[in-house]
């Protein structure tokens, strides 16, 4: 079986969703009934060279400053997507609702196999927090689900996730796929561990709590700063660990020193740049790509804090239980699925006060802890490989549906004159190398009917825009 992986982000960028498309590549390579080939938006010096399967990185724009670091695919690359249909992928597996997804969908058009799109995060939450007018946000929002409604078998990583995407206006039919973990079953070795703790100074005579993921706000951390001025104020000793990187990072670091606590932050270039010493520490250790580094670090602390109710699946939770650490997590949340408060995990209401009560029994009961890990370790764990299987198990049924003429009809390409435009252009561009987009005569009453539709809903969406703007500047 071929499966072409799509998605906007890979390494050397670090996110969920990244590390999940280069496990999912990692599995599929090594797999003796299997090949695999990724297309992503090219990042430079990303060394795309050095993998064992075909990266096809087609052109992109640097968006770093409204997105965090990321780069925007170009999404009708022709030259790419020629490169994708003489893949002649069995399976289209995009992970990414946007720009992957447009991709994915000309592809099939030249290659006529399957797409089956993966809902990883709240694109919502993202869509509102980086467009500012509330109409542009509904109509972000109502392309990614047209976009999404397109694919032919529609995933999702929790049940909360698919919960979600319904919510933004998805009808069709969701299962579950649960991802997996990369770590291997088990703590990291002393001497990496140790070292660690020598590097950032860790104290053994107090209690470690650690968060792992992008440092956005809307992933609880503004809570557990509160949560942890509330337990220095009644002279608990402990150190709390923050890796990653993100946007919020600077503006976190400003409040925990505003909060008087010794803050201990990790630059850019390695170096580390230490407070005195105090018993309420909290160290920014920066962003940490080597995964055994990782391992050490849910290895040495003591409990994993994630009260983050964005996150669709909490992969870092279930990271964090291969090294034996338990979890704190916002009871009803996406990543709390699965988890048994006081048995494999700990389960909190959303305040500040409540996460305060787990933290101040957590510095009392760090044996209880071990064994609440133990459990995590042996109950929410589930490696790539085996997560990986469940998906080839259903990439074979898809096939099977579509072999029997029973996957869903999508819109006709009479609605789609674009993606039938891209497809002809990939077809000339391999039997003549030439970029030329084709014209169609007999497409064009199709196409201007088309264009005219998108207009009256522009001219609609411009108008509501000025009546914004003159209500917001007569307010």
């Amino acid at each position: 079986m071929k499966v072409c992986l799509l998605n906007d982000s890979f390494p050397p960028v670090i996110d969920g969703v990244a590390n999940v498309v280069k496990a999912y590549a990692d599995v599929l390579h090594a797999a003796k009934d299997s090949s695999v080939m990724v297309a992503t938006p090219v990042y430079p010096d990303a060394g795309y060279e050095q993998y064992p399967y075909p990266i096809v990185a087609y052109p992109s724009l640097d968006v770093a400053s409204i997105t965090a670091g990321y780069r925007a695919g170009y999404p009708f690359p022709i030259k790419e997507i020629a490169a994708m249909t003489q893949f002649a992928p069995d399976v289209i597996h995009t992970h990414c609702p946007i720009v992957s997804c447009f991709i994915a969908r000309s592809l099939r058009e030249t290659t006529d196999a399957p797409v089956i799109f993966t809902y990883h995060t709240k694109y919502d939450i993202d869509i509102r927090r980086t467009i500012p007018l509330p109409h542009l946000q509904d109509e972000s929002i109502r392309a990614l689900v047209n976009n999404v409604s397109a694919c032919d078998d529609v995933w999702a990583v929790s049940e909360g996730a698919a919960d979600n995407l319904r919510s933004l206006g998805y009808e069709g039919n969701c299962i579950v796929m649960p991802n997996g973990v990369d770590f291997a079953k088990g703590r990291q070795s002393e001497e990496l561990t140790s070292a660690l703790s020598e590097e950032f100074r860790l104290k053994n005579d107090r209690v470690t709590f650690l968060f792992v993921g992008r440092m956005m706000n809307y992933k609880g951390l503004p809570l557990i700063l509160d949560a942890l001025e509330i337990l220095k104020g009644k002279g608990c000793r402990f150190q709390m660990v923050f890796v990653g990187s993100g946007a919020d990072r600077a503006g976190l670091i400003r409040k925990a020193k505003d909060m008087g606590f010794a803050v201990d932050v990790r630059e850019e270039d390695g170096t580390i740049t230490f407070a005195e010493e105090s018993d309420a520490r909290i160290i920014f250790a920066g962003a940490e790509r080597q995964r055994e580094r990782l391992r050490a670090w849910n290895t040495r602390a003591d409990l994993f804090v994630f009260p983050s109710t964005f996150d669709t699946n909490g992969l870092v939770v279930r990271e964090a239980a291969a090294c034996g650490l338990a979890s704190v997590l916002v009871r009803g949340s996406c990543a709390a699925e699965g988890v048994t408060d006081g048995r494999n995990g700990y389960l909190i209401e959303e305040t500040a006060q409540d996460l305060v009560r787990m933290l101040l029994w957590a510095c009392e009961q760090r044996d209880a802890l071990k064994q609440t890990g133990e459990h995590a370790m042996q109950e929410i764990y589930l490696s790539w490989p085996d997560a990986v299987h469940l998906a080839q198990k259903r990439y074979q049924e898809v096939l099977e549906l579509k072999k029997a003429g029973r996957l869903k009809q999508h819109r006709p390409l009479a609605d789609d004159p674009l993606f039938s435009m891209t497809a002809d252009a990939v077809k000339r561009y391999i039997d003549t190398h030439t970029y030329e987009m084709p014209r169609y005569e007999g497409m064009l009453d199709n196409f201007e009917e088309t264009l005219r539709s998108n207009r009256r809903r522009i001219e609609g969406l411009v108008s509501d825009l000025k009546d914004e703007f003159l209500n917001r500047n007569n307010g």
